[in-house]
């Protein structure tokens, strides 16, 4: 099944700026050449273009940290990594870890701009459905419909979630008709839930290109919006009949892969347990269709031993690495212990690679050396990871590199793209939703309804994967790299807070590095406690980067709304989170 390409959106952008701007001088009205108006955007293959531009907005295009790995704002905040590499480089986002955050900051302004932006195209969408030509069916209508509406409330979604309420904005207002009036003092969810409502009711089942959003993608991200409000009964309902009953938009039902690793490569992409994710697509004339998710946060100056070359970014904490401690029966140590000295990992922090190190023997869940980059271990198909040679600046970073959606060596120059200024940017689509994921929400709210026994069984599932002797690390003899000890949940689930503590350590292990993370601790209200505990912790091993760092509830929550939107609309428009 084709992917969607999104080669040609640049031309696009210039397009859509044109739209709905006129003068009442006539000298002014005439159309640029090669101009496309609105009367040629609203034939079938115009509209489809338009939505095609709303799918390329998800990893933020020019507005990177809009895009929807999140890998700064869930990832980092939530004490899966640091931001790494020197301070000085990228230094923006050195306030955000450390929960300083100012009204007046770039990647701030660039993920609302980013996020507002694919709002903007997906409103022309349906804008252009209301004048939509004899040539787009009742049926189109309701697809494309439903792709946009679905589409747009993603993006009002994770405006929602960094900034609280902003303004909303649909393709009823413009400019001249009140859109710069429109305040931030609605609550967004209620317009989300309509949004996707609309597209679980109308969108098919399957497409013709596996990277368009279907039916059962909705549903799941419908059900994510319920669990963000609370509404577990509203969202069991949904996760039980996607469970059951969920299929991909290429039409494989549901499931996890056989092994945890292989939810991350290109060469599986739109996998059975792909429920929606940015696509991507390397040497094909444009490196605007691969992935430059990631270009900053490979290992740095690996040479020809190891992928990207640059620049060492997004370093899993120690505290992550610790969290993959398991006791004799293969269980986590959901008391916490694993940060204490006889647990935490050993590691090879303060030592050259050329100085000698034997990585821990300890029990360690298998997903670690798929999610953490650490020396001594194999490295993906290059090299065993040496440790600091690949690190930029161990003191600022640590001693891990990230190593999910990393590519393979046996990907170079098919599965990953040379034609721009790093070989960093690959093919490899980012999950915005998989269905672990999945899983580990309907466990939630299992666990919240009080079925408890149903929650084991979905976390066991989980479980059950990353247990796969398949999947484990191995060393070129054969040999475990490490040694990997993980079971289920053997003994039934009697008590609501261990399950949910059961549940929700499931999901930092499961999900680690993909931008869930300080999401989940918001939603769960235990950010203040456990970024904390995170960041006292970590700044003993990282004193320059995190020491006298401090979240501060009803405050860090959510980012500040941008200075710069306030200076532009007024502060009558948009009034200022509180304690900014």
């Amino acid at each position: 099944m084709k992917k969607i390409g999104t080669k040609g959106i640049l031309a696009f952008l210039t397009i859509l700026m044109l739209i709905g701007y006129s003068c009442k001088e006539s000298f002014l009205e005439i159309p640029a050449t090669g101009q496309l108006d609105e009367d040629q955007l609203s034939t079938k293959k115009g509209i489809e273009g338009v939505l095609v531009s709303v799918y390329g907005q998800l990893n933020g295009r020019e507005n990177r940290m809009a895009s929807a790995s999140n890998w700064v704002w869930g990832s980092i905040r939530g004490g899966d990594a640091n931001k790494g590499t020197d301070p000085g480089d990228f230094s923006d986002i050195n306030p955000i870890q450390r929960f300083e955050y100012q009204t007046t900051q770039g990647v701030t302004l660039d993920k609302w701009k980013g996020l507002y932006e694919g709002v903007a195209r997906a409103n022309l969408v349906m804008k252009l459905l209301g004048v939509a030509k004899e040539d787009v069916t009742a049926a189109d209508k309701a697809r494309i419909g439903g792709e946009a509406r679905f589409l747009r409330a993603h993006y009002y979604f994770e405006l929602k979630r960094g900034f609280n309420n902003t303004p909303y904005v649909d393709e009823t207002m413009d400019y001249g008709t009140g859109i710069e009036k429109v305040p931030n003092n609605a609550d967004l969810w209620p317009m989300i839930e309509a949004d996707l409502k609309f597209a679980y009711d109308n969108l098919p089942e399957t497409q013709d290109a596996a990277g368009r959003t279907n039916k059962w993608a909705a549903g799941a991200y419908l059900a994510k919006v319920y669990m963000y409000q609370k509404k577990y009964t509203e969202a069991k309902a949904l996760y039980d009949l996607i469970i059951t009953g969920g299929k991909t938009t290429n039409g494989k039902k549901y499931g996890l892969v056989p092994r945890f690793q292989d939810a991350f490569k290109a060469s599986n992409d739109n996998n059975s347990e792909s429920v929606f994710a940015i696509q991507a697509a390397a040497n094909t004339g444009s490196v605007n269709n691969a992935n430059p998710e990631f270009d900053l946060n490979w290992p740095y100056n690996v040479g020809p031993n190891g992928p990207g070359n640059c620049c060492s970014f997004f370093a899993p904490s120690f505290e992550l690495g610790n969290s993959f401690r398991t006791d004799a029966t293969g269980l986590p140590l959901l008391d916490g212990s694993y940060n204490s000295g006889g647990n935490e990992l050993k590691t090879d922090m303060g030592l050259k690679s050329k100085d000698a190190f034997t990585p821990d023997a300890g029990r360690v869940d298998p997903r670690l050396d798929h999610s953490i980059g650490r020396r001594g271990i194999p490295y993906l198909d290059w090299i065993e990871h040496p440790g600091n040679d690949w690190i930029r600046n161990q003191a600022n970073a640590g001693p891990y590199t990230t190593k999910k959606y990393a590519y393979y060596r046996t990907d170079v120059g098919s599965l990953q793209d040379n034609s721009s200024w790093t070989p960093g940017y690959t093919a490899i689509n980012i999950n915005i939703i998989r269905y672990a994921d999945v899983l580990l929400m309907a466990a939630e709210a299992e666990v919240e309804v009080g079925s408890l026994e149903k929650a084991r069984e979905y976390v066991n599932l989980v479980r059950e994967r990353a247990a796969n002797p398949a999947s484990f690390v191995k060393r070129t003899n054969g040999e475990n790299a490490a040694n990997y000890v993980i079971s289920t949940y053997k003994t039934a689930w009697t008590s609501k807070d261990a399950a949910r503590s059961a549940v929700r350590f499931e999901r930092k292990l499961e999900l680690s590095g993909e931008g869930h993370r300080f999401f989940d601790l918001v939603r769960w209200g235990t950010a203040a406690t456990e970024i904390n505990t995170y960041l006292t912790y970590e700044s003993k091993k990282l004193s320059g980067a995190l020491g006298g760092s401090k979240f501060t509830p009803n405050k860090n929550e959510y980012l500040p709304i941008p200075q710069d939107q306030i200076d532009l609309l007024g502060k009558e428009v948009l009034v200022q989170n509180p304690g900014y």
